[in-house]
C-alpha cells in the first residue's frame, strides 16, 4: 500500500463521482471505481490505493470505508473500537462512519453497526424500513421510507430530537447536530447551535445537505452553495462556487464536486486535506 504523508497531495483529482470528508482527510471516488485520498494519515486512514471495484465511500474521523460493487465492505484506519471490523458484512447498499463506529444499510432496509457503543450509537438492530443512514460523532440517524426519522446515541445537545420530523427526503449529521432536507426543499436542524450551524430555517430550493463539525452546507438547484456555522478557517466561504453537483464537509473544511468531475475545497488545510487539485 502507498502511504500518504501529512501535507502531501495527489494532483490527479479529476473524473471524480463522489467526494467525502473525514476529520482531517478527504476521499474521492473516481468513475473507474478507484479511490483517491489526501490529508492526515496518522492511523493509515489514507491507505486506500489498492482499492478497486468501489461503488461508494465514506469517512469517519480517523477511518475510511468503501462499499464494493459486490455489496461487501472494506475499511482502513483507526480500529481501537472495532469500527473497521466489517469484512463479514454482505448485501450492503449504503455505508456511513462516525467518530469510532461504522454503520451499514442492507438492501432489505435493516441496519448493521460496529465500533464504539458507549452511547448506544450502534443500537440499530431493531431498525427496519430504512432508506438512508448517517452518523455524527456519537449518534446515528436513519431515514425511513415514509419520510420520518429515527436516531440513537448521544443526545447531549438534542441532536437526536428528530422523532417529530416528517416529509424528510435526506439527512445529514455534524458532530453534534442533525440536519434534514424536506420534500419542499426547505431544511430543518436540531442539536448544537453554538456557531449558528442550525440556523437553516430560511433556506429554500435546497437539493442536498451536508454537515461538518460545526457548520452546515446546502446545495441549491442552480449549483450554488450556502453555508452557516463556524467559519474560523473559511470553511463557509463557498458563496462564489458554481456548477456544483455534490457537497461534503469535514471538521473544518468543505468540499464541492463540480459537474466536470473536478473538486474545489476551502477551510483548514493543515494536513493537506484541501489539496484536491487537478
Amino acid at each position: 500500500m502507498l502511504t500518504i504523508k501529512k501535507g502531501t497531495f495527489v494532483n490527479n483529482w479529476k473524473d471524480i463521482k463522489q467526494v467525502v470528508a473525514g476529520y482531517y482527510h478527504t476521499v474521492g471516488l473516481k468513475f473507474d471505481s478507484t479511490v483517491l485520498v489526501v490529508g492526515e494519515n496518522d492511523y493509515n486512514q489514507c491507505n486506500v490505493y489498492t482499492r478497486t471495484d468501489i461503488s461508494q465511500i465514506t469517512a469517519g474521523t480517523f477511518h475510511t470505508v468503501g462499499l464494493k460493487k459486490d455489496r461487501t465492505v472494506v475499511a482502513v484506519g483507526y480500529n481501537y473500537y472495532g469500527q473497521c471490523d466489517i469484512s463479514s458484512w454482505t448485501d450492503i447498499s449504503q455505508i456511513t462512519a462516525g467518530f469510532s463506529h461504522t454503520v451499514g444499510l442492507k438492501s432489505n432496509g435493516t441496519v448493521v453497526a460496529v465500533g464504539d457503543n458507549n452511547d448506544n450509537q450502534c443500537k440499530v438492530d431493531s431498525w427496519k424500513d430504512i432508506s438512508q443512514i448517517t452518523t455524527g460523532e456519537y449518534h446515528t440517524v436513519g431515514l425511513k421510507s415514509g419520510g420520518t426519522v429515527v436516531s440513537v446515541g448521544s443526545n447531549t445537545d438534542g441532536q437526536c430530537d428528530v422523532s417529530n420530523w416528517t416529509d424528510i427526503i435526506r439527512i445529514a449529521t455534524g458532530y453534534y447536530h442533525t440536519v434534514g432536507l424536506k420534500k419542499d426543499r426547505t431544511v430543518v436542524a436540531v442539536g448544537d447551535n453554538r456557531y449558528d450551524q442550525c440556523n437553516v430555517g430560511s433556506w429554500t430550493d435546497i437539493i442536498q445537505i451536508t454537515a461538518g463539525g460545526l457548520h452546515t452546507v446546502g446545495l441549491k438547484s442552480d449549483g450554488t452553495i450556502i453555508a452557516v456555522g463556524h467559519n474560523g478557517y473559511g470553511q463557509c466561504n463557498v458563496s462564489s462556487w458554481t456548477d456544483i453537483i455534490q457537497v461534503a464537509a469535514g471538521w473544518n473544511h468543505t468540499l464541492g464536486l463540480k459537474s466536470d468531475g473536478t473538486v474545489v475545497a476551502v477551510g483548514y488545510n493543515s494536513d493537506g486535506q484541501c489539496n484536491v487539485f487537478t
